[in-house]
């Protein structure tokens, strides 16, 4: 099986050399990059398998949000993984309101990052084989699974990869609460419970911003999450 290739974008000069000594000792083929400009001009002649982002790349505090907003345009589907030093909750919704798939913290530990760098190689490989359906149709809702599509009163919905499969769980057993560790494991993301909630909010605003009176997912508090049926 050939390796999957994963490009570490940080400019921590020793923090990129562990990240890159880790990954290739559990097989990943990698390349370490130091700022944005080199990470563009590398990412113009070719995509790797999976990227891990700094926000913070030297003189530039938010080259990483920048990069990663560049990447989704190029692919739908490319795993990225955004790292940050700073402690902040805007920097996690504004990473992932412009496509990253998942968060770190850089004081992360080195198995807890390969678990996260292997969930989301899972749920590529997932949902590249799809599912029995091609696709979910209820009421003014119709998910085509094939596409990693949604639409909403025939409107496509802006969703990233991981608010793609949080609805498709929720939709697909209408009245059936699915707890956040069930979304989690779903949407094969492993974050903290605050995180599944801003999720949450955000695929309810990209259907209010079609239908204002959108109110099909309800919060079950002390449970969890559920499609009206």
């Amino acid at each position: 099986m050939k390796a999957k290739r994963i490009v570490i974008v940080e400019d921590e000069t020793d923090l990129r050399a562990n990240y890159q000594a880790t990954l290739e000792k559990h097989g990943y083929q990698t390349t370490g990059l130091g700022d944005a400009s080199a990470a563009e001009r590398h990412f113009a002649q070719s995509l790797p398998d999976l990227v891990i982002l700094d926000v913070g790349l030297g003189h530039e505090p938010d080259a990483g949000f920048r990069l990663c907003q560049w990447l989704r345009q190029q692919s739908a589907t490319l795993p990225i993984l955004m790292l940050t030093a700073r402690d902040d909750e805007i920097d996690v919704v504004s990473g992932l309101r412009l496509g990253a798939d998942d968060y770190l913290s850089k004081d992360i530990s080195m198995p807890h990052l390969l678990a996260r760098i292997a969930s989301l190689f899972r749920r590529q490989e997932a949902s590249q084989a799809g599912v029995d359906e091609a696709a979910i149709e209820q009421g003014d809702l119709l998910i085509k699974i094939d596409n990693l599509q949604i639409f909403w009163q025939q409107q496509l919905l802006d969703l990233t990869v991981t608010e793609f499969w949080m609805v498709q769980s929720l939709a697909r057993y209408p009245g059936q609460v699915k707890t956040r560790e069930q979304l989690m494991q779903d949407a094969n993301v492993y974050v903290d419970d605050s995180t599944i909630t801003s999720h949450i909010k955000r695929i309810r605003k990209k259907f209010q911003k079609i239908d204002p009176a959108f109110d099909q997912i309800d919060t079950v508090h002390g449970m969890g999450y559920r499609w009206k049926p």
